[in-house]
């Protein structure tokens, strides 16, 4: 799995991955605007060349050897230059920006597209969550660096190929000398590209660190427990040190890289000075012309401008980002979950053979040697204490996770063997971390089983929310099925059972033949409980359900009761067998008991 061994990105890599999705996202667009660029490097030599014409021939008109027409010719010509030379800049300043939405936008499509086929067990790995981090840091910077990377051999080079043979043409040290001094500029940058991917390596786990501390501060499902608690301070401490930690890391690597830019620009500005003497020298001596010095004299600001664009601003850029970007390209190499695509229209039971399970980085295994036989169409409970590895064994049976050893078969599907798109098709689930999404009453329902562009079954919709016992009022929910279920919209807020009655009817949507309960009504009260599993009972029949539930009460409804402890399954019978056998499950019930004696 990616993520437990050291993978370096080359710079190769990067464009290979990258240059495709750009050019599939935009194919006409991106061509064109190369194209532009390579007439936009160009047109600035044009431009020195029809100023050095233009200071020719008034010196010729000075002395008699040229006539004002000429000069007029000129003055057009160079105004056509110029104008040329602005509409093509314009041009250049704004299709990188738009290419680079579009891009941005069908990047950001593949990378949620990437992490619904990766295996669940990839975001338990630290690891794997830095990468992430730096694969959404990276889809910020992608389409600039591969733009800058265009623009280096469509506009930059073009440029100074075009210019170095000019200023050979006029004097060949002048073209050499440009040579000379932006060969230590370039190992300057190269310096600086390692420091700044080290500083990217360095970052991704702090900022996931930071950011997880501003949630527990401002977000809401945090905020009332953290002020209640008096916590405040104690997050602020962590965050504030974190933003310090990474600010220390950002402050060493760009008080080194500024060093370096000073000894870059100290080296550009004797360069700067040489071509001015060695110009003044030239003409001096009659190697080239007034119009030639004159043309050159203004274009060595712009020269040096363009170099210190390259060096500074671009390469420089891409130096700071090349690691973020790079974990994008790493986020998008993940291994995928393999498996090949069944079709499943039947009930189907749930087999585990000898299964164990470690999650990644663990000592000690989650669950080790389950055997277990769920036949089709048949309603088990899972209980435990806290720890035993309910939830994980559930995952396992539904094939969310694979097992480290040993195989888990639904129906005749090896879990490990079979597609996600297979395993989870026909499989609903309502889970005690649900979410509560910013939408609709109707979106947060339907969300489970969108069918394309065909919106909210008003049917199915009402059925659902029927069998979690929600009531629908006009007064609570003004706009019926649109009310939107957020005060940060514009909309309303709900209690923590009334959000759990949304996940459950969320559950009840989706199609499904077969369905788990991991201990989703924790926020409603025993006897609303058991109303909404009496219905769980009756809605399931024909269907293989799993409820997984602290209170014992509720697994009475269960065909068989599987009692796991400590990672093993202890004992597995009905509420009545369990109870006989004065085991762990009879121990469990009789201290669940004397709460509501």
């Amino acid at each position: 799995m990616m993520g437990e061994k050291k993978d370096e990105v080359s710079f190769y890599r990067v464009l290979k991955t990258m240059v495709p999705m750009i050019f599939e996202t935009c194919p006409v667009y991106f061509i064109v605007d190369n194209l532009l660029s390579i007439l936009h490097g160009t047109s600035h030599v044009v431009t020195v060349i029809m100023t050095q014409k233009f200071f020719d021939s008034i010196a010729d008109a000075v002395s008699n050897k040229g006539s004002f027409k000429e000069v007029l010719l000129m003055v057009l010509a160079l105004g056509a230059a110029l104008i040329i030379n602005q509409i093509l800049n314009g041009v250049a300043n704004f299709t990188p920006d738009d290419i680079g939405v579009r891009v941005q936008g069908n990047i950001g499509r593949k990378l949620n597209e990437k992490a619904g086929r990766l295996d669940a067990l990839t975001f338990e790995i630290p690891s794997n969550l830095d990468a992430i981090n730096k694969a959404n840091e990276g889809l910020i910077y992608s389409m600039y660096l591969v733009s800058i990377v265009f623009s280096l051999f469509t506009f930059y080079v073009p440029y100074f190929l075009v210019m170095g043979i000019y200023l050979y043409s006029l004097k060949p040290i002048l073209a050499i000398s440009l040579l000379i001094i932006f060969i230590p500029v370039a190992l300057t940058q190269l310096l600086r590209l390692k420091l700044f991917t080290k500083l990217s390596d360095e970052s991704a786990p702090i900022r996931r660190e930071f950011q997880y501390y501003e949630k527990c501060i401002i977000d809401k499902e945090y905020f009332k427990e953290t002020r209640l608690l008096g916590a405040f301070k104690y997050f602020k401490d962590l965050y504030l040190s974190a933003i310090d930690l990474l600010n220390k890391k950002i402050w060493k690597a760009e008080k080194t890289s500024g060093i370096m830019e000073l000894t870059m620009k100290a080296i550009t500005l004797l360069g700067y000075l040489g071509i001015i003497y060695m110009l003044v020298i030239a003409l001096i001596k009659g190697d080239i012309t007034v119009g030639a010095f004159g043309a050159v004299f203004a274009s060595i600001g712009d020269m040096f401008h363009i170099m210190e664009e390259i060096i500074c601003r671009h390469v420089g850029a891409i130096t700071e980002n090349l690691g973020n970007v790079k974990g994008l390209v790493k986020f998008l190499e993940m291994p995928e979950r393999q498996g090949e695509d069944i079709e499943r229209n039947e009930v189907d039971g749930i087999t585990l053979t000898e299964v164990s399970f470690k999650y990644p980085g663990a000592e000690k295994e989650a669950l080790s040697n389950i055997n277990l036989e769920v036949q089709p169409g048949e309603t088990i409970a899972i209980v435990g204490e806290n720890g035993a590895g309910k939830s994980t064994l559930v995952k396992l049976m539904i094939g969310l996770f694979s097992p480290s050893s040993g195989s888990v078969t639904l129906g005749k599907v090896e879990t490990s063997k079979a597609s996600m798109k297979s395993l989870y098709k026909n499989v609903s689930a309502v889970f005690q971390n649900y979410q509560r999404y910013k939408m609709t009453l109707g979106e947060n329902v339907a969300i489970s089983d969108f069918k394309g562009n065909s919106g909210v079954n008003k049917e199915k919709l009402s059925s659902a929310l029927n069998k979690a016992d929600l009531i629908i009022d006009e007064e609570k929910f003004k706009d019926s099925y649109d009310t939107m279920l957020s005060r940060e919209f514009d909309g309303i807020d709900l209690s923590g059972g009334q959000w759990q009655r949304i996940a459950i009817a969320r559950g009840f949507y989706r199609s499904y033949h077969t369905i788990v309960l991991d201990e989703p009504t924790a926020a409603i009260d025993p006897i609303e409980e058991t109303k909404i599993y009496n219905k769980f009972v009756d809605m399931s029949k024909g269907k293989t359900a799993i409820i997984v539930t602290h209170r014992l009460g509720s697994a009475k409804i269960a065909d068989r009761i599987v009692v796991l402890d400590n990672g093993g399954i202890s004992e597995i019978g009905t509420h009545e067998e369990l109870i006989s056998k004065n085991g762990k499950y009879a121990e469990m019930y009789r201290a669940q008991s004397k709460w509501y004696a």
